[in-house]
């Protein structure tokens, strides 16, 4: 005899469940994806920073010094940064290793700025007497002087 509770099929719950676990993956997938996105960004802004340091311990070998670099507008300061390391040849072999991501001549004038994987410039500060200048990033926030500031010192 054949019993009548032989079914084939999947209940509304068991469709619940896999909605769920599929949901909760899904949520610590994009959780370690912004993780790993922040990690390799920061990472990228340290090596930028190296290379710049390199370009201005060239710059200093071959001038003496470090450029000056004090207005209050980040993007003058990066100019000012760029047309000087752009001057001496050894740093603007540095500066060629740069990733073209992150420079760009906005006026088409050969004047760079770079810029931190975030979109905003990089600032560049050097008073005569410092030991050596500071380079920073604003972060993931954009706004300079917060807590997630990355600097070269």
């Amino acid at each position: 005899m054949e019993s009548g509770n032989n079914k084939h099929g999947t209940t509304l719950v068991e469709i619940l469940v896999v909605i769920a676990v599929i949901m909760i993956l899904a949520g610590l997938t994009a959780g370690i994806g912004t993780t790993i996105d922040r990690y390799s960004k920061g990472k990228a802004v340290e090596a930028t920073l190296s290379l710049l340091d390199a370009a201005l311990d060239e710059y200093k070998d071959f001038r003496g010094g470090f450029p000056v670099a004090i207005d209050a507008d980040p993007r003058v300061n990066c100019e000012t940064l760029y047309l000087a390391l752009n001057s001496v040849p050894g740093s603007r072999e540095v500066l060629g290793k740069i990733s073209d991501k992150v420079k760009k001549d906005e006026f088409a004038s050969g004047v760079y700025r770079i810029y931190d994987p975030w979109g905003t410039v990089l600032n560049y500060i050097y008073n005569p007497g410092d030991s050596f200048p500071r380079l920073t990033s604003a972060g993931p926030d954009k706004t300079f002087l917060s807590g997630d500031d990355i600097t070269n010192r």
